[in-house]
């Protein structure tokens, strides 16, 4: 949902998602003089509650009075796009932007704007969104679990918290299987998560027809095909399991629930069945309730099903989904791997140079050289991009004026003072933050294109994996909350990128650091003005989301 406030010296645009509330700021040029930054009090009507949001940054003058610490009133936000990421889906909400002035510690109200927004649900309709809370270290964490692992947290509630959602979606969506004429076929690569494949043995026992395709491919480095068939012992699923060997990676994430022989709706997306997959790095899963698409991904099961070599499932995926030349022409295609060519990933390519105001795409193993064309070069508009971790290969796509790129981080030893120091999960190995693999494309137009599964944006997803992706074009609900998600973690991992780490503060030049690493707000209106500075990031920032 999307809406702005009516013209005047301050504005708003308010995007909400399911669990996240973005907030496009501006102001006119004569309200920029002497601006010290935004409080914003939100007011939850389904709660009954109004209070102003909390800014983690203070001004120095607040840093040691308790009594103002954090309140966005005394210590304003000092940017034009701010995220509520306390928001709950499906509640009423309204956003007073108030642009504050004076001096710090003795502030001054100015101009404000109003916004009144519904938070999307979860669940509604054709499309169903789940992000687990992919914050891997994070203040709120280390505040409410002090670090420990959520296996030493009593009564699951770390889980609870980590999940936000997704894995209790997961075992909704399973358990719909509940009686005979009913039906799931999965597709999985790791199979662990042992309250999963419980949900499994569940639905089979209450008579539902229940069939499993996992990863079984033995590789030196990799024991996945072990911990899956041990797992899958463990819950009493051998009858119910098919081994994919043949692969040389069975990525796929999905499942096909169907009611009397018919396909109704597919559970899919990035999120492998573990501990680390649902609770761990960010990941999501999305549910597509359309036939037609369920149709598809079974008819895709079934060629999985009798472990093909390679070359035989690119002959059905090649025949089976025509990629299109141009732009998405229907609202949900499908596009399954492996493939003969390249035609998929030149698609997603050509996609994404029809953008015309704005590209997001999250990478977790960086950007094959397919896909890293579309950072290149100048365009007119922002291309951001959220990676797992820091890689050689991107900086060049750093230098390019045009791209936002930000990688996991994390608040550690010798971090700002006033902040907790905070830990990883330690539930996942190789990819530590970013799992999700999905780009937007003009996600605030009016016809947005989504592309999500489970296929990195690599050769080997497109020609070698068994891999899933679904095209969703003009959905803008779908589109609001994957931008929502994007920009939570974005900016939560393009803070924590300019902390301190060890004794070495960061050069950067961008915020002013008291002593022993403590992070102030700038006391002056100067840290406006690059918002304002012609054809910079910050101000297509700013007009994009306003």
């Amino acid at each position: 949902m999307r809406v702005r406030s009516p013209a005047g010296p301050v504005t708003v645009q308010a995007i909400a998602g399911s669990y996240v509330v973005l907030l496009g700021i501006d102001v006119t040029p004569d309200c920029a003089d002497g601006l010290l930054g935004f409080a914003i009090r939100r007011t939850d009507h389904n709660e009954g509650e109004r209070h102003y949001l909390t800014n983690f940054r203070t001004f120095k003058v607040n840093a040691d009075r308790q009594e103002r610490r954090q309140s966005s009133f005394f210590n304003p936000f000092q940017a034009f796009l701010w995220g509520d990421y306390g928001a709950e889906p499906e509640h009423v909400y309204t956003y007073e932007v108030i642009a504050m002035y004076g001096r710090p510690g003795k502030l001054e109200p100015g101009h404000s704007a109003v916004a009144h927004v519904i938070t999307e649900s979860e669940d509604r309709d054709q499309h169903a969104i789940f992000f687990n809370r992919g914050a891997a270290g994070s203040q709120a964490y280390a505040a409410r679990f002090h670090n420990r692992s959520p296996r030493d947290v009593p009564y699951r509630e770390a889980y609870k918290w980590l999940s936000r959602g997704l894995e209790e979606a997961l075992l909704r969506f399973i358990g719909q299987a509940h009686e005979p004429g009913l039906a799931l076929r999965a597709a999985v690569y790791e199979f662990q998560h042992e309250r999963v494949l419980r949900a499994f043995r569940i639905a089979a026992d209450a008579g539902a027809d229940v069939q499993i395709v996992y990863d079984a491919v033995p590789r030196k480095a990799d024991d996945t095909a072990q911990k899956n068939l041990a797992a899958i012992r463990e819950a009493g699923l051998e009858q119910l399991t098919i081994p994919r060997r043949k692969a040389r990676i069975a990525h796929n994430k999905f499942i096909v629930f169907s009611r009397r022989g018919r396909p109704e709706q597919v559970w899919t997306g990035s999120t492998n069945i573990t501990e680390g997959g649902i609770f761990g790095h960010s990941n999501v899963g999305h549910i597509v309730r359309d036939r037609a698409v369920a149709e598809s991904y079974l008819q895709y099961w079934s060629e999985l099903a009798v472990d093909p070599a390679r070359i035989d499932l690119r002959a059905y995926a090649d025949t089976a989904i025509a990629v299109p030349r141009g732009r998405p022409r229907r609202r949900i295609s499908c596009v399954f791997s492996p493939r003969t060519g390249s035609d998929a990933l030149d698609w997603y390519v050509r996609i994404a140079e029809g953008a015309t105001n704005s590209l997001f795409l999250t990478a977790a193993f960086g950007l094959g050289k397919q896909i890293a064309p579309i950072f290149s070069g100048q365009r007119d508009y922002l291309r951001y991009l959220l990676l797992d971790t820091e890689r050689g290969d991107v900086e060049a796509v750093r230098r390019e004026p045009g791209n936002m790129v930000v990688a996991g981080a994390r608040i550690g030893t010798g971090g700002w003072k006033d902040w907790i120091e905070e830990r990883l999960t330690g539930l996942n190995g190789h990819v530590q933050y970013m799992h999700t693999k999905y780009m937007l494309v003009d996600p605030l137009s009016d016809t947005p294109v989504v592309v999500t599964g489970s296929a990195n944006w690599s050769e080997a997803s497109a020609r070698i994996n068994d891999e899933n992706m679904l095209v969703i074009r003009g959905d803008s609900r779908v589109a609001d909350v994957y931008l929502g998600e994007f920009m939570r973690l974005f900016n939560h991992f393009e803070l924590r990128g300019r902390a301190p780490r060890g004794r070495r503060l960061p050069a950067t030049g961008r915020s002013p650091r008291g002593p022993r690493g403590r992070l102030y707000l700038n006391e002056d209106s100067r840290w406006a003005e690059s918002y304002f500075e012609p054809e910079s990031s910050k101000e297509k920032e700013r007009l994009l989301f306003r």
